[in-house]
């Protein structure tokens, strides 16, 4: 491992991604880092307010450990087009008594100065970004503070501006990988390219630390990416089903079941790509939805909601990388004990 890696205490090449909207726990990132890699938290859909609260509860626990932020990338909604695909769906919401706004899309930032705020007030050792790259002056900032700065990238294009934009460190995220994208450019569904091939190619074009993700779920898939040239393996999917998760029932018991098939790129939740296990609603509404990132999120989620709750698997987003049956309904600590035996 490199210098930089090595000071932030990583005794083996397994780290917890970010896995927002819940499943990334103060208990499963504790784990993680107790267990010799590196935990993070979500912040993405908190408030400032809950996030202060997560890290809080993850220092006292005495562990090093990482926040990961939403940069601020929208790709603004087209009015109509998102007016017609709220009205096309609602006879999914129908099911659970839900009415969909319809009127003006929703359009934020995700409190994205605010948590800058925080974290500048109150450092924490590692800062990662996804969805795009924050302005100079901030990762400036993070760095003054103490804090090591991440940047996700899908290509070789985007790791050169990553690294123009001051990167410590590079997550390298193919295809594979569950949950949104973190693609700087959302108007374009990341070429397949193997996660071993895209870390040999941006090698080569920098020497910035690398960490390798997306569909990384067992012993081997780890040690082939830190032969390829990555510092270590960023995993999330393989984590989902663990007692520390904090993933939902029904996603938990849908990454279980083995009539499922393969998972698929979508923008039907979101209006952003991601991958989940195809279900119902992405089979209706996919070639339907409309790019538009967050508005088609705010738009879908009291339904995605609802269906959690009426644990109705159909019509709820169900994240998940191409290694997903990897997944085990046990402790983080030995699914990641497992993965680092190498």
């Amino acid at each position: 491992m490199s210098a930089l890696t090595t000071d932030l205490d990583l005794k083996v090449p397994v780290i917890a991604a970010p896995m927002a909207g819940g499943a990334s726990t103060p208990a499963l990132v504790a784990v993680a880092s107790r267990a010799g890699g590196l935990g993070f938290l979500a912040a993405g859909y908190k408030t400032p307010q809950a996030l202060a609260d997560q890290i809080d509860i993850v220092r006292a626990a005495g562990v090093s450990f990482g926040v990961n932020i939403f940069a601020p990338n929208p790709v603004p909604v087209d009015a109509d087009a998102f007016r017609t695909y709220a009205q096309a769906i609602q006879v999914e919401a129908d099911r659970y008594g839900v009415t969909l706004a319809q009127g003006e899309p929703v359009e934020d930032d995700d409190y994205f100065e605010d948590k800058i705020d925080l974290l500048l007030a109150t450092p924490v050792p590692v800062v990662s970004f996804t969805f795009g790259f924050p302005r100079p002056a901030v990762v400036k900032a993070l760095r003054a503070a103490g804090s090591v700065v991440v940047l996700t990238v899908t290509s070789e294009a985007e790791a050169v501006l990553a690294v123009d934009a001051g990167a410590d460190l590079l997550v390298v995220q193919s295809s594979a990988a569950g949950g949104h994208s973190g693609t700087i450019t959302p108007l374009q569904v990341p070429a397949e390219t193997p996660i071993v091939e895209l870390i040999a190619q941006i090698r080569h074009r920098t020497s910035v630390p690398l960490l390798a993700a997306g569909g990384l779920a067992t012993s081997a898939d780890v040690a082939a990416v830190v032969r390829a040239g990555a510092e270590a393996a960023v995993v999330g999917t393989v984590l989902l089903r663990t007692d520390e998760s904090g993933a939902s029932a029904p996603h938990k018991a849908a990454l279980a079941d083995t009539l499922r098939g393969s998972t698929v790129v979508t923008r039907a939740f979101t209006g952003r790509p991601a991958r989940a296990l195809r279900n119902e609603f992405i089979d209706r509404y996919d070639a339907l939805a409309p790019i538009g990132y967050p508005a088609i999120h705010h738009l879908t989620n009291p339904m995605r909601k609802a269906a959690v709750a009426q644990s109705d698997p159909e019509r709820m987003h169900l994240w998940a990388g191409t290694g997903y049956r990897h997944a085990t309904a046990e402790s983080a600590e030995i699914v990641l004990a497992r993965l680092t035996n190498l």
